[in-house]
């Protein structure tokens, strides 16, 4: 099983095993072909496996609808019951008469027949052997009936031997068939009278399927080399019997009406007991298939809760990762722009010019009053920029990151930032600052 599921993927897994559940089969090599051969689809995968057992056509691989694949066959049970209905013998002296002057007539005639279809097959193939339009056979043998015997006649099945074989297994039905032969002397007084018996028609159409074809036909030759019958008029009755259609009966010659009736009522109720048996199982299977559909369903649900659950934690995980992910870029982003602000600082350190004496006369003493209380001060040459001063300012550790410096009376703004529009701001002296300047900083984002 290792070896199998190495290459799959966890549903393919889950599904072969599913599979094999299902139908009990314990190879799973043949298990993981036939998914294959389904792509993987598991109801037609089963359905496809419980038509193979049952003989019925295959889902994946379907013959054509015109010819189903016929299902498994038993031809010769060891309890087939043969009977072989003799002609009435002649009554009388004129049937005695007529019967022995006629008989070398019907000698001469049988045996030429024979002879003449002897020499036909053995110069050519017979095109009987050649089965193109099953359906088309039997259509037309109906036809040909109707027109010479009439339509009083039990329901004929219009479909292929293969499909009232099909038919007969899935309804659970007795099948009869009906081999004709059109050259035969005793087969139109079975069509007029055994088969245009009302009693008959009754019986039939509401116990059986009644499949009929002509022998001369390649369907019906087909199935003539199939039932192997020996004389006509010639019936099978066909049921199903551990698992396998079986001719549980056969009847030649030219049995009457009644005769037939009761033959068929017997032979039907010798073998009920297999149709109720198949029954019993078809309905056990049906449940157990009903079961283990609503076990695959609940487990099928119980796994896709199981599976949200799983995807709801790992979208979970994931947020958590990408939360943490954030977290950890924008402390990193911070720390860069504290470093950057850091290096930023020491730079403009560099560029303020050295503090001038007290006694410089062109010195200006400037305190500057923070956002949060504190003071401190310098003094620049009033021949400076006020960039320095911003510089300065903006360097102090208490100085807010963003900020602009004022005046207190009357209130203005010194133009001391550098910007790209004014990257060299006016002097001190140019702003009207004087030896002694009280200034304040205020935080732009407060």
């Amino acid at each position: 099983m290792a070896d199998e599921a190495e290459d799959l993927s966890p549903e393919q897994t889950e599904k072969l095993i599913q599979f094999q559940d299902l139908t009990g089969i314990d190879d799973i090599t043949r298990c993981r072909t036939t998914l294959e051969r389904h792509n993987w689809d598991i109801e037609v995968a089963v359905q496809d496996t419980f038509n193979e057992q049952e003989g019925n056509p295959n889902v994946y691989d379907e013959p054509p609808p015109q010819e189903p694949r016929a299902p498994s066959m038993n031809l010769e049970p060891t309890d087939q019951r043969v009977f072989t209905v003799q002609p009435r013998s002649p009554q009388g002296i004129v049937q005695w008469s007529y019967y022995i002057l006629t008989f070398p007539f019907r000698f001469l005639y049988s045996t030429l027949l024979d002879i003449f279809r002897f020499a036909v097959q053995f110069l050519r193939v017979d095109p009987r052997r050649n089965v193109t339009d099953p359906v088309g056979d039997v259509t037309r043998f109906i036809s040909l009936y109707n027109d010479k015997y009439g339509a009083r006649h039990p329901v004929f099945y219009q479909g292929s031997y293969s499909q009232a074989l099909n038919d007969a297994k899935q309804e659970l039905k007795f099948l009869l068939v009906y081999l004709h032969g059109k050259d035969h002397q005793d087969s139109d007084g079975f069509c007029r009278n055994t088969l245009g018996n009302e009693d008959f028609i009754r019986f039939v159409d509401t116990s059986m399927l009644f499949w009929a074809c002509d022998t001369n036909s390649p369907e019906g030759y087909r199935v003539s080399q199939a039932l192997r019958e020996n004389r006509y008029p010639f019936l099978a009755l066909i049921v199903l019997r551990q698992s396998r259609m079986t001719v549980v009966a056969r009847i030649e010659g030219p049995i009457e009406p009644g005769d037939l009736i009761n033959r068929l009522e017997v032979l039907m109720s010798d073998n009920e007991s297999s149709l109720v048996a198949a029954r019993a199982d078809r309905e056990e299977r049906n449940f157990n298939q009903s079961l283990r559909q609503q076990q695959d369903e609940a487990y099928l649900e119980s796994l896709r809760v199981d599976q949200e659950k799983e995807r709801k934690k790992r979208e979970e995980k994931e947020q958590e990762l990408r939360e943490l992910e954030r977290l950890k870029r924008m402390k990193e982003e911070h720390q860069n722009m504290l470093q950057e602000r850091e290096n930023r600082k020491d730079e403009l350190r560099q560029e303020i010019p050295a503090e001038p004496d007290d006694s410089d006369p062109d010195a200006i003493r400037v305190v500057l009053k923070l956002p949060h209380g504190t003071r401190i001060e310098r003094r620049f040459r009033k021949t400076e920029s006020l960039k320095y001063l911003y510089y300065f300012t903006f360097c102090h550790e208490d100085c807010p990151d963003d900020f602009h410096i004022v005046t207190n009376f009357p209130r203005k703004t010194l133009p001391c930032e550098p910007t790209s529009e004014n990257p060299e701001p006016i002097s001190f002296e140019k702003f009207g600052l004087g030896k002694n300047e009280m200034l304040f900083v205020q935080d732009n984002e407060a």
